[in-house]
């Protein structure tokens, strides 16, 4: 009398199948898992540990073969437990989440994020960050002035600053108060003279850390100067922080046009909202005739703001205030009967009028 169908006869019968390429049996390394006998139909389960998959794939069609040739099956289902360790997510080039945008979070003690960018050095951007953030300020609002520009941070010398930030004992940073506004930079953390010689790595960190550990306190507005360029810094920013907005400066020469417009395709690219352009260097006054002088050409930023669909937010002249304003940290906006002042009040108008609010600051 023949033994009855059971899942002993079946194990049995496994002990012939042969790890492919080898003389060891599946059972002998468990591979074998749950045996079930209903009837004349059998299952078995072929554990997955760390086999390639077509090791296991060939292990099932044995398995099939050595049970199926047992009297009275009828039929043979092989499944697979994969116990094969959970693969980590992977990781961006510094170590972030895959989604680049996991850790976008709107900042405490932050209505409103707006970044002066350009992609283009040279083109005055500093200039315009500052006297924008000042211009705001004018308005009635908090504002705050981060110096992202870790490379060549220049908002300590605009603004005649230099005053070290003092760390909280959960190591968060105090910003400085200068001219009205709460700042940081990196200008304010190193000697004057000390160069910064960072990778992208490095560059993405301390960009995170002013974003995410200084303390801000109650601002309607966090400006942001950008280095040039769409690098390390910008994508730090675009994926820390929900934008209120870009303001893309420009000069009106072709050679700034090009980049700046393709900083607006990268900012596009990442859904941020651009809010418009501004011409720096735009047109010089001659002192003595009151006539205008266009150094740089004139009309560049307009015929970028209209190739994009955007509004042309300014148009900043070149004076001398401007300069030896920066340099003697006595921004032009602060000057009176400054020609760059007006304008600089009117781009702080509609940035206002054009930002959008940050859900959940």
């Amino acid at each position: 009398m023949s033994t009855p169908l059971n899942p002993d006869v079946v194990r049995e019968a496994l002990e012939q199948v042969k790890v492919p390429g080898t003389t060891v049996s599946v059972l002998k390394i468990n591979m074998i898992g749950e045996i079930v006998v209903q009837g004349g139909e059998v299952t078995v389960t072929v554990v997955h540990t760390s086999e390639k998959d077509e090791t296991i794939a060939a292990v099932r069609e044995e398995v099939a073969k050595a049970v199926s040739a047992l009297p009275g099956v009828m039929a043979v289902n092989v499944t697979v437990d994969d116990r094969r360790p959970q693969k980590k997510a992977p990781t961006g080039p510094h170590g972030q989440s895959p989604d680049p945008f996991a850790d976008r979070k709107p900042i405490p003690g932050v209505k409103k994020v707006i970044a002066v960018a350009s992609a283009k050095g040279g083109v005055g951007k500093s200039s315009v960050a500052v006297n924008l953030a000042l211009a705001l300020k004018e308005r009635g609002l908090k504002v705050g002035l981060l110096d992202a520009d870790v490379y060549g941070p220049s908002v300590p010398t605009m603004l005649g600053v230099d005053e070290m930030p003092q760390a909280t004992p959960d190591k968060k940073i105090h910003p400085v108060q200068s001219h009205g506004l709460q700042v940081i930079s990196m200008g304010l953390l190193m000697p004057p003279d000390q160069p910064v010689i960072w990778r992208g790595p490095l560059v993405f960190a301390a960009v995170k850390q002013f974003l995410k550990d200084v303390v801000w306190n109650d601002l309607d507005y966090l400006v942001v100067d950008m280095p040039p360029g769409t690098g390390d810094a910008q994508l730090t920013l675009v994926q820390q922080v929900p934008l209120s907005g870009i303001v893309m400066v420009t000069t009106p020469q072709e050679v700034a046009l090009a980049d700046v417009r393709r900083g607006i395709k990268m900012f596009g690219d990442v859904d941020v909202p651009v809010l418009g352009i501004v011409e720096n260097m735009s047109y010089f006054v001659c002192p003595s005739c009151d006539t205008e002088h266009d150094i740089f050409g004139r009309g560049g930023g307009a015929e970028v703001a209209q190739k994009f669909g955007l509004p042309l937010l300014a148009e900043i002249p070149i004076t001398a205030d401007i300069r030896t304003g920066g340099d003697r940290g006595t921004p032009a906006v602060e000057m009176d009967g400054s020609p760059a002042r007006e304008a600089f009040r009117q781009l702080a108008g509609k940035v206002d009028e054009l930002a959008v609010e940050v859900a959940g600051a």
